[in-house]
């Protein structure tokens, strides 16, 4: 009698062992591994087996490029981030931790796109219908063409799909979704893998635009196999607190794309719309207070004003703590304030925040930093007219950034009176400018 076949399946990854695991070798889950049943191991084995076609190569001069087909959000900010709207059969998975807006912003998209006579069906497995239409009435997003489906199960899906000519599928969430035709449990590493590549093959063929909403994990990632963002187009990401009122979805997977762009939206009565007046969000004017400094950030190809808050005090047990900025970096700043200008910050607790709820990723801010930390150090207010624009390496030295002539524009729109930088911008923008090309000059100017 033939020996049966055992495969063990990890629930966090979905790695495949012959034998059980304490620990996955893929992504280092302990505990994680499960026993498949004979059904669920014939499935894998009957899905796994892919019709090899006869293919030549060709030459690249031969290709023609397909046209990208692109239909606007109506949404200025989800628009810029999708790289000018969304794509004909294109596959955007949005994550974001509970309550951040993802229900919210994809019925408001909804509804937009219906108004343009296109059938979008809306596919909920976590709330009932009158739930949806409760908060469409609140985002005033009710329209003839918007179809709504509270529905968890892959195969009524893919009927209804066939019943009207839909453009445009939502899908809130991928986790509560199941396939008969697999033996596990909705939300499984099996269940999730398969339905996104049912959902693929639907997008491509069809050409339907296909929106999954991702539930994440503690760690900040889209609970499922990571196969699951190889497989999508578009992958976006709610960042913000869900208690304030501003949101950024950042791109982090665009084929169709840039991923430097960020959208910003504001959470209002009638649910997120694209920040208007997004320059004051991040700074606040007033008297010079010490402890703050204001920097000018580029999120894709857009300048922010952003204000550094640093918090300086003795302590005997020293403490390091940063939001929304590198906890490396700043290690290194206050290595070389001690050692290029005395500042010695060893019995200190050093605590620096970025205003907003914006996470700074590029050194342009680095300068702002270090006249932040000094100037609580040293309780020495600094004027909230002046922005500080500049990298500082582990020499002392100031480096410039990039896009200097853009921030420099944004500074004077924001009716900032001085600039601390590095270099001065090619374009004269009527702002004065105190060239700094060293630590030691900011002390002096400051």
């Amino acid at each position: 009698m033939a020996k049966a076949k055992l495969v063990f399946e990890c629930s966090a990854c979905g790695n495949r062992q012959s034998k059980w695991m304490g620990k996955c070798p893929e992504c280092g889950s302990w505990d994680s591994f499960i026993e498949l049943n004979k059904e669920q191991i014939e499935f894998i084995e009957k899905t796994s087996k892919v019709v090899q076609k006869n293919s030549c190569a060709q030459e690249i001069c031969d290709i023609k490029i397909e046209e990208i087909n692109r239909i606007s959000t109506d949404d200025t900010e989800l628009d810029l981030v999708l790289g000018g709207g969304i794509v004909d059969g294109s596959l955007v998975l949005i994550g974001g931790s509970p309550g951040i807006g993802k229900s919210t912003l994809l019925l408001k998209i909804g509804s937009n796109l219906a108004k343009k006579n296109i059938n979008v069906l809306y596919v909920s497995g976590e709330e009932s219908l009158s739930q949806i239409k409760m908060r469409a009435d609140r985002l005033n997003a009710v329209n003839k063409n918007l179809f709504l489906l509270t529905e968890i199960s892959l195969e009524n899906i893919k009927n209804e799909l066939l019943q009207k000519e839909y453009k445009i599928l939502i899908i809130d969430s991928i986790q509560t979704l199941f396939s008969e035709q697999i033996a596990s449990a909705p939300g499984s590493v099996s269940q999730v893998r398969e339905i996104t590549f049912e959902l693929m093959r639907i997008a491509k063929e069809r050409g339907i635009c296909v929106f999954i909403i991702g539930h994440i994990t503690k760690e900040g990632s889209i609970a499922g196999p990571r196969i699951l963002e190889h497989m999508v187009d578009v992958v976006l990401y709610f960042e913000g607190d869900a208690s304030k009122e501003l949101r950024l979805l950042r791109g982090f997977k665009n084929r169709f794309g840039s991923t430097s762009e960020v959208g910003i939206f504001e959470m209002s009565a009638k649910g997120l719309i694209s920040a208007k007046d997004i320059a004051s969000k991040f700074f606040t004017r007033g008297k010079a207070i010490a402890g703050s400094a204001i920097t000018i950030i580029m999120e894709g190809s857009r300048p922010l004003s952003v204000e550094i808050q640093a918090l300086v005090c003795e302590s005997a047990y020293p403490k390091r703590s940063v939001t929304g900025y590198d906890r490396n970096r700043l290690d290194m700043i206050l290595a070389l304030l001690e050692r290029k200008i005395g500042i010695a910050l060893g019995h200190y607790d050093v605590f620096v925040n970025v205003t907003g709820g914006v996470k700074i990723s590029e050194t342009a801010a680095d300068l702002a930093v270090v006249a932040a930390i000094v100037s609580s150090f040293k309780n020495r207010p600094i004027s909230k007219e002046s922005a500080f624009i500049g990298e500082v390496s582990l020499n002392g030295e100031i480096r410039d950034v990039f896009n200097l002539d853009a921030r420099v524009k944004e500074a004077k729109m924001q009716k900032f009176k001085s600039i601390i930088a590095p270099s001065k911008p090619l374009e004269e923008k009527n702002i004065k400018i105190f060239i700094a090309n060293e630590i030691n000059q900011v002390l002096e100017w400051m």
